[in-house]
């Protein structure tokens, strides 16, 4: 079995030992940082699988360290901070984060959502449907990325997972609660503004490097659907 590598990016000594501590347990392999700057130094030298990180950092926020390591890297980054009001998690979605556990968290909870996370990044990397096109939009599921007319177009995790969930079906309306579901894996509770804030964010991206297009579609009382390139 590969080994699953985890950045825990925490300044508490005690939790980020803690962290370190019940995923070590379920047999991943974790490194710590103590700061936003040592925490870059290893995303940039080392391939991880995910990352744990909290938002108050010395060095750089984990504010920054998202906007950072969302200019290359896909992997997930999941927030575990005590702050995270509304505007803070919609801010750090908007940034590129994947979830977000609030402090103080409950220890089966941060290796459910872990391992949820993987889950769903290894089905999106596995080499079954290859190739998605629509029109010069390219998503290669091999290797994770999106293409428009050959620049890649720096997606996160669930930005992909959204992307691709409308390629494999670009004649079908989700709605929100069937992106949700499909997406994170979990129950829809109700709440349109997660699912809102990456449609949004990645529909900037896509109109970022093709102005003249719409990729995703609003279907008014329905949901989103693939727009026609």
């Amino acid at each position: 079995m590969d080994t699953t590598n985890i950045l825990i990016v925490e300044d508490d000594v005690d939790i980020n030992r803690l962290l370190c501590t019940i995923l070590e347990g379920a047999g991943y392999t974790c490194r710590a940082a103590f700061s936003g700057s040592e925490a870059l130094l290893w995303a940039e030298k080392y391939g991880y699988d995910l990352v744990l990180l909290d938002l108050m950092l010395p060095g750089c926020t984990g504010e920054e360290f998202i906007a950072s390591i969302r200019r290359g890297k896909t992997m997930p980054i999941i927030v575990v901070s005590a702050k995270l009001g509304v505007s803070d998690r919609v801010n750090v979605l908007k940034l590129g984060a994947d979830d977000f556990i609030p402090k103080p968290f409950d220890n089966a909870e941060v290796l459910a959502r872990v391992e949820a996370q993987l889950r769903r990044s290894r089905q999106f990397s596995q080499p079954a449907a290859a190739v998605l096109s629509a029109g010069p939009l390219t998503l290669d599921l091999d290797s994770h990325a999106a293409l428009l007319d050959g620049q890649e177009v720096p997606l996160t995790s669930r930005e992909f997972d959204i992307l691709a969930l409308l390629m494999k079906n670009p004649r079908r309306a989700f709605s929100r609660a069937q992106i949700y579901e499909s997406v994170w894996g979990e129950d829809f509770i109700g709440d349109d503004n997660t699912v809102n804030v990456h449609v949004s964010n990645l529909r900037s991206k896509l109109a970022k490097a093709d102005p003249d297009t719409t990729y995703i579609k609003t279907v008014w009382g329905i949901g989103f659907k693939l727009g026609e390139a």
